[in-house]
C-alpha cells in the first residue's frame, strides 16, 4: 500500500486530526515569530550584558547581524526545507525544526562570556535558530493544507497567521519586560514551549499528504543559496556608512554582492529548467493564482516589512521622549504603544480567512492592500508629535488591512498547489515573504537616511551652536553618519549623549539641556518627517501594486480541489461542533456535555 493511501486511511480514522495539526503548527509559528522580534527590543540590554557598545563603528556589523541574521537564514533555506518535506515527509521535517529551534534557544540562553566572542556566539546560534525556524515555516502551511479540506483552509491559515503576526508584537513586549531583568531570559523563555512543541509534534503529527520520491537538486540548492545570500548580505551592508557616504551602496563589495547575486540567481533559474526534480518548480508559475498571489504577497511584504522598525524609531527617538519617557524606558513602551496594530490583525485575520473560504479571496486581499496603503498615507499626514488616539486608530486600521489580506492570500496560494508540491510551494511563498522583509528593511532605512541626510546636518549644527557648542565640535557631531543617530534611537540610547561622548569638555554648555528629553526630539522632528514621507510613499506604491496583483488571483471564488485527499462528506460540522468533538475525544466526554 502506498504512503498516500495510508495517509488517507489514517485521516479518515481520525477526522479531528486537523485541529491537532493547527494547534501545534500555531504554537510553532508563535515561538518562531516571537524570537524573530524579541531580540530587536532587547538589543540594548544584550550589548550592555556582553560589554559592547553597538554604536561603535567596529561593532555595527554585530548589531546588524543580530537583528537580521535570523531573517536572512530563513529566507534562504525555507524553499529547500519545503522540498525536503515533499520528499521525506512534512511532519518529520517540521519535528526536526522544533528540535533544532529548542536546542539553539538553550545555547543562546547559556552564553557565559563577553565582548566580541559573545556577539559571535549569539549570532552563530541565532543562525542555527533560524535554521529551525525555516523548517517550521516551510512545512507548517503544507501540513495545514494537507490536514484541512479546501472549504476550511482560509480559517486555518487565518488562525495560523494570527499567531505569526501576534508573535512578532508579543516578542517586543516580552523582550521589553524580560531583558531589563536579565537578558538571558529572552532566549530561555522559548525553551519550555519548544520542549512541549517538540514532544507534541513527534507524538501527534503525521504525514497526511502526498510524498514525492525525487533526487535532491544540489546545484539548484547551491546556486540559490549563494545568490540570495549575496543579495541579502549586500543589502545588510548597504545601509552601513562607507567612506564619506552615509550609506554603503557605492561600496564595491556591496555592488559585487548585488550584481553577482543576481547573476547567480539567473544561473539558478537556468538550472531549474534542466533538472528532473527542481528546487523551484517553475511550472507552478504557470498557475495564475500562484503567481499573482505570490507577487501580491511580495509587494505587501516589502511595503509593510520595514514599518515596525520605522515606528520603533519614531516612538523611541522622538515621541516618547517628548512625552516624558526616559530613553531607557522607551523600548518597552514602544512595544506597548504599537499594540493597536496587533489588535486589528487579531480581530480580522481569522474572520477574513473563514469568510474567504465561502466568498473567495480576491476582494479580501485587494481591499486589505488598499486599506493598508491608505494607512501609510494617514501616517504621512500625522504630525511627528501626534495625538496618540489618532495614531492608535491608524495602527488599528493598518492591522485590519493586513488581517484582510494575509489569511486569504495564503489560502489562495496554498489552494492553487497540487498536493505533491505543497511543501515546495509553501517554501517559495515564505522565501518571497522573508526576503522581502530584509529588502524592505534595507530600503526603508535607506530612504530614511536619504531623507534625514538632506536636512539633519544643518539642523544639528544650528541647534548645537545656538546652545553654546563650539563650531568645530558642532560640525564634527553634525557630520557623523546619520545611521548612527537612527540606531541610537532604535536601541533606546540617548542620541545626543552618544554623539557628544567624544567631544571633550565644553565650558558654559548646558549639557543637561542638550541631553535632556526635549532637545533632540525637537531638533530631529522636521528632518525625520522628510525621511518618513519618503519611506511611507514607497510603501504606498508597494501596497497599491499588491492590490493590483490580487485582482488577478483566481476568479473571485476558490477553485481548490482535494483530488489527492480524502473525500469530504456532504454534511460539514460547524467549527464549534468540531472543536467540541475534538475535545471530547481527548477527555472521553460527549460533545453535548462539553457544550453544556
Amino acid at each position: 500500500m502506498n504512503s498516500a493511501a495510508t495517509a488517507t486511511q489514517s485521516a479518515d480514522a481520525d477526522p479531528h486530526y486537523k485541529w491537532i495539526a493547527l494547534s501545534n503548527t500555531t504554537l510553532g509559528m508563535l515561538i518562531a515569530t516571537i524570537n524573530s522580534s524579541i531580540v530587536l527590543i532587547a538589543l540594548p540590554d544584550i550589548f550592555k550584558g556582553i560589554g559592547l557598545n553597538p554604536l561603535t563603528p567596529s561593532n555595527t556589523s554585530y548589531l546588524l547581524w543580530m537583528m537580521m541574521g535570523f531573517l536572512v537564514v530563513t529566507a534562504v533555506l525555507v524553499v529547500s526545507f519545503g522540498r525536503l518535506g515533499d520528499m521525506f515527509g512534512r511532519a518529520r521535517m517540521y519535528n526536526m525544526g522544533f528540535l533544532i529551534f529548542t536546542i539553539s534557544s538553550i545555547f543562546l540562553a547559556i552564553t557565559w562570556f563577553d565582548g566580541a566572542e559573545a556577539a559571535i556566539w549569539l549570532i552563530a546560534w541565532r543562525v542555527v535558530q533560524g535554521i529551525g525556524g525555516a523548517f517550521l515555516m516551510a512545512n507548517s502551511s503544507a501540513i495545514l493544507t494537507d490536514a484541512f479540506p479546501a472549504h476550511q483552509r482560509g480559517l486555518a491559515m487565518g488562525i495560523n497567521g494570527v499567531a505569526a503576526i501576534a508573535g512578532s508584537f508579543l516578542g517586543l513586549l516580552v523582550g521589553g519586560l524580560l531583558a531589563p531583568i536579565q537578558w538571558h531570559f529572552i532566549f530561555l523563555v522559548s525553551v519550555p514551549f519548544g520542549l512541549v512543541g517538540t514532544v507534541w509534534a513527534y507524538l501527534k503529527l503525521r504525514d497526511t499528504g502526498v510524498r514525492t520520491k525525487a533526487k535532491m537538486d544540489w546545484w539548484g540548492n547551491l546556486t540559490f543559496a549563494i545568490g540570495l545570500i549575496a543579495i541579502l548580505v549586500a543589502i545588510t551592508y548597504g545601509i552601513q556608512p562607507y567612506g564619506d557616504s552615509d550609506m554603503g551602496w557605492s561600496n564595491p563589495l556591496v555592488l559585487a554582492g548585488l550584481i553577482g547575486g543576481c547573476v547567480v540567481l539567473a544561473i539558478f533559474v537556468w538550472i531549474e529548467t534542466q533538472v528532473d526534480s527542481p528546487l523551484f518548480e517553475l511550472s507552478l508559475f504557470a498557475n495564475r493564482s500562484f503567481t499573482a498571489g505570490n507577487a501580491a504577497n511580495l509587494m505587501g511584504s516589502i511595503g509593510r516589512g520595514g514599518l515596525q522598525f520605522i515606528l520603533i524609531i519614531w516612538l523611541q527617538g522622538i515621541w516618547l521622549p517628548q512625552h516624558g519617557y526616559d530613553y531607557s524606558q522607551t523600548p518597552l513602551w514602544a512595544g506597548i504603544y504599537m499594540v493597536p496594530m496587533t489588535i486589528g490583525f487579531l480581530l480580522v485575520a481569522p474572520v477574513s480567512g473563514a469568510l474567504s473560504d465561502k466568498l473567495g479571496t480576491k476582494w479580501f486581499t485587494t481591499i486589505g492592500m488598499l486599506i493598508t496603503a491608505g494607512t501609510f498615507v494617514a501616517l504621512i499626514m500625522l504630525p511627528v508629535d501626534f495625538a496618540y488616539p489618532a495614531f492608535a486608530l491608524v495602527l488599528l486600521i493598518n492591522g485590519v488591512g493586513m488581517g484582510l489580506f494575509a489569511s486569504p492570500n495564503r489560502a489562495e496560494v496554498m489552494n492553487s498547489l497540487p498536493a505533491s508540491s505543497r511543501g515546495s510551494g509553501a517554501g517559495m511563498m515564505t522565501t518571497f515573504q522573508n526576503a522581502a522583509m530584509v529588502l524592505s528593511i534595507g530600503l526603508f532605512f535607506s530612504l530614511m537616511i536619504a531623507g534625514l541626510s538632506s536636512s539633519l546636518p544643518d539642523a544639528m549644527f544650528s541647534g548645537l551652536t545656538e546652545n553654546g557648542v563650539p563650531a568645530d565640535q558642532a560640525n564634527a557631531v553634525a557630520n557623523l553618519p546619520t545611521v548612527g543617530i537612527l540606531f541610537a534611537a532604535f536601541l533606546g540610547y540617548n542620541p545626543i549623549q552618544e554623539l557628544l561622548a567624544g567631544s571633550g569638555s565644553m565650558p558654559g554648555v548646558d549639557m543637561g539641556h542638550l541631553t535632556g528629553l526635549d532637545f533632540f526630539p525637537h531638533l530631529i522632528s522636521d528632518p525625520f518627517a522628510d525621511g518618513l514621507a519618503a519611506a511611507f510613499w514607497f510603501a504606498v506604491i508597494c501596497c497599491v501594486l499588491g492590490a493590483i496583483f490580487s485582482l488577478f488571483t483566481g476568479s473571485g471564488k476558490s477553485k481548490a480541489t482535494d483530488v489527492d485527499l480524502p473525500t469530504e462528506p456532504h454534511h460539514h460540522e460547524s467549527v464549534g461542533e468540531e472543536f467540541a468533538a475534538t475535545a471530547a475525544s481527548a477527555t472521553g466526554e460527549s460533545p453535548s456535555e462539553l457544550i453544556e
